[in-house]
């Protein structure tokens, strides 16, 4: 019997120094000290009598004995998760999930997508980063988070990746403001007052700054924000016309705050995705990957 000899402890710890690439990185991770992380990778090589890693000059290097350990390590940890849920004791485990959401998603159904979570583990915390698609696809690239609710295209791939929908693009704005544009416009016509659109990087300034240059129109009128929701504001104040996407208007829409412009050009719509490395991921990052497909339909009806 194994008994006391192999701990899930020392398997996390393996994993995390592994993925993380550094003994202090990994004590970060699993909430302990250094030292601790390095007693238990020395306790599990004891046990099992090889040697896991190289240790170097600011770096870790798995032997070949522990590239082969490493994946059944990983499998250990995922069944040990799989016996709880099927126990329905998720309950009982204790972890992180490092999360970066754009803000589409965190001024929607970010909130019911963390309550629904909460509820099944109620005891992992909650990292929680908002920003640009760009800026959190790097970081699940270099491992600084664990799931990522965000659009394409992306430059990275992994090997989770679940569709959560498509979020396309309306302008809109005050009812003075679409009376005096009437029923039908041309995007010609909206560079002459100013547009509220998101940050310069996003898709939606991008593909407008491209087609207002193929049409030769001056883009002296645009108004970046790297806030949606100081965009919608400025909509609603009546500074302009906005170009954001249907779902965090519709609340201003349904309310007559704010009136859809139909318009001769729309930027493609946005698709999201959450992210995670299925091959390295705890179970219950992508459980919460499902959760985000499920509480994303939800939304969009």
């Amino acid at each position: 019997m194994i008994k006391s000899q192999i701990t899930l402890k020392q398997l996390e710890a393996l994993v995390a120094v592994v993925d993380l690439g550094s003994f202090r990185k990994a004590a970060a991770l699993l909430g302990t000290t250094q030292p601790n992380i390095s007693n238990r990778i020395a306790g599990l090589e004891e046990s099992l009598g090889t040697i896991l890693m190289h240790r170097d000059a600011g770096s870790v290097r798995l032997s070949e004995k522990g590239k082969t350990l490493v994946a059944a390590a990983r499998k250990v940890l995922w069944e040990a998760e799989a016996l709880l849920e099927a126990a329905n004791r998720q309950d009982l485990i204790e972890d992180r999930m490092r999360l970066g959401v754009t803000e589409l998603v965190a001024c929607t159904w970010l909130h019911p997508f963390l309550r629904r979570f909460r509820s099944v583990y109620p005891a992992v915390s909650v990292e929680l980063e908002v920003g640009l698609s760009s800026e959190i696809e790097k970081k699940l690239a270099t491992g600084q988070l664990d799931l990522a609710l965000q659009t394409g295209p992306f430059e990275h791939e992994t090997d989770g990746a679940l569709p959560l929908g498509t979020y396309p693009y309306i302008w809109a704005a005050t009812p003075e403001i679409a009376a005096k544009l009437g029923p039908t416009t041309c995007l010609a016509t909206l560079v002459k007052t100013p547009i509220q659109v998101h940050a310069r990087h996003s898709l939606a300034a991008r593909a407008l700054a491209k087609q207002a240059e193929t049409q030769k129109l001056a883009m002296d009128q645009i108004v970046y924000s790297n806030s949606l929701g100081a965009s919608l504001q400025m909509a609603i104040d009546g500074m302009g016309v906005s170009l954001l996407p249907a779902a965090l208007l519709a609340e201003a829409l349904a309310a007559g705050r704010l009136v859809a412009l139909a318009v001769d050009w729309h930027p493609n719509p946005l698709e999201f995705f959450a992210r995670y490395s299925k091959a390295k991921a705890p179970r219950f990052v992508d459980q919460a990957a499902r959760f985000a497909v499920e509480t994303a339909q939800a939304h969009l009806g």
